[in-house]
């Protein structure tokens, strides 16, 4: 049997053997990842920059066309665990691989659906294979890149989400401008293929994955122990209740700019994604915010950001809603990316199943917010979409205290034990 010395021994040859900034290979990963998170990203939120349009074609309300958001965001959700589980077994560059495969594939027929109900069922699946990506992305990382490095490579992948998110919306917003949305949704989709093939060419072998088995009962246990876990959990919901966030206002603001006093044309109104720039700053950035802060630091701030941008966006001056977007865009994407690195570095075993549980909180988040702030859209105007946005953002803030008191407690009662 190895004795303590030769255990630490291995362990510390295994942690230096993972990509660090500099290393062999850590460059090649990281522009695959932000390719692969720029292809999902621009393919699963590819028909929200055009829901006025879609409505329009259809004679379908806002919530209705919201649908073609929610049922791809809804989809991933359901299915993003059981992809993990797929991953532990064949491999996360492998699953990424396909994921990615057949989600483009798939984004390739979108633009010619014949009526809404093909429109939000093409997406339902489109949205089912993405869920093969988000999970595997992140266990690839926590495997692959050493420890310290860890919140960085991540945000970097968040970056190439909000890359997509933004560069998506803004392609289909001036493509639809001038030859109509399934044109929009063509270009979006022949772009994911470029993205695709990056990914492929440049992702590194994984050097420290270990295949495990499909055991039912062995996923089962891992996810209950996982949902058993109060920080884990509290993370899930974090992440559900910022995307409740961004999920409700990205999915209206089309519809608010297209009316008056606004009366903006698609284009212009797909050029307001750029405020995504912010987002891949933020999230790039959230390791030092981690760094200064501290996680509950860096997630106050997030919040803080991301309400002050919510009652901005209230002013029915343009520049002030803009500069309110743009500040939800920041708050929303440090905070995500605060919470996802922080599952990877909680979860000690079955990291794919705890990412898998996060991105599933997550995009429920997404699904539930898209269709509720439609749905306060259209009993409320913008005023009703805001106020399901305080709301999940105090949800956030309360959370975040309870971790706070639940830690202080944590450490009077550690405190206590050792002085007895």
């Amino acid at each position: 049997m190895p004795s303590a010395s030769t255990k630490a021994a291995a362990t510390s040859t295994v942690a230096d053997t993972r990509l660090a900034p500099g290393a062999p290979g850590h460059r090649r990963m990281s522009f695959a990842l932000f390719a692969a998170g720029l292809a999902a990203f621009a393919l699963l939120y590819s028909t929200q920059a055009l829901l006025p349009a879609i409505s329009a074609e259809f004679g379908a309300s806002a919530s209705a066309a919201s649908w073609t958001v929610s049922a791809a965001t809804g989809a991933l959700a359901l299915l993003v665990l059981p992809m993990s589980a797929l991953s532990e077994r064949f491999g996360r560059r492998r699953m990424m691989t396909v994921s990615l495969a057949v989600a483009v594939g798939v984004g390739l027929l979108v633009p010619f659906a014949p009526s809404l109900e093909w429109l939000v069922a093409l997406r339902a699946v489109q949205g089912a294979a993405l869920a093969g990506l988000p999970a595997s992305a992140m266990a690839f990382l926590a495997e692959e890149v050493r420890p310290k490095a860890l919140v960085a490579a991540i945000g970097l992948f968040v970056a190439g989400n909000s890359i997509g998110g933004m560069s998506g919306r803004i392609v289909t917003g001036w493509v639809a401008q001038m030859w109509g949305w399934r044109a929009g949704l063509l270009a979006v989709g022949l772009m994911a293929v470029a993205c695709a093939v990056a990914f492929r060419v440049l992702i590194p072998k994984a050097r420290h994955f270990t295949p495990g088995s499909l055991n039912p009962k062995r996923l089962a246990a891992t996810v209950r122990g996982h949902l058993a876990d109060p920080l884990l959990m509290r993370l899930y919901a974090i992440g559900a209740l910022f995307m409740t966030v961004f999920g409700a206002v990205y999915t209206v603001i089309g519809y608010r700019l297209v009316e008056a006093p606004f009366s903006l044309p698609q284009g212009v109104i797909g050029s307001i994604f750029l405020v995504y720039l912010v987002g891949t700053a933020s999230s790039a950035a959230a390791g030092r915010l981690v760094g200064r802060l501290g996680r509950r630091g860096a997630l106050y701030l997030a919040v803080s950001t991301t309400a002050a941008g919510l009652l901005l966006s209230l002013s029915d001056a343009l520049a002030a809603v803009l500069l309110g977007l743009v500040l939800i865009t920041a708050g929303f994407f440090a905070g995500h990316a605060v919470a996802s690195s922080s599952v990877s570095r909680t979860a000690k075993t079955g990291r794919a199943q705890a990412s898998a549980l996060y991105q599933s909180a997550y995009y429920i988040g997404s699904s539930v917010g898209g269709t509720l702030g439609a749905i306060a859209f259209h009993s409320g105007g913008w005023a009703g979409t805001v106020l399901l946005g305080i709301v999940a953002v105090l949800g956030v803030v309360s959370i975040t205290l309870y971790g706070s008191h639940s830690a202080r407690a944590e450490a009077r009662r550690v405190q206590l034990r050792t002085a007895h």
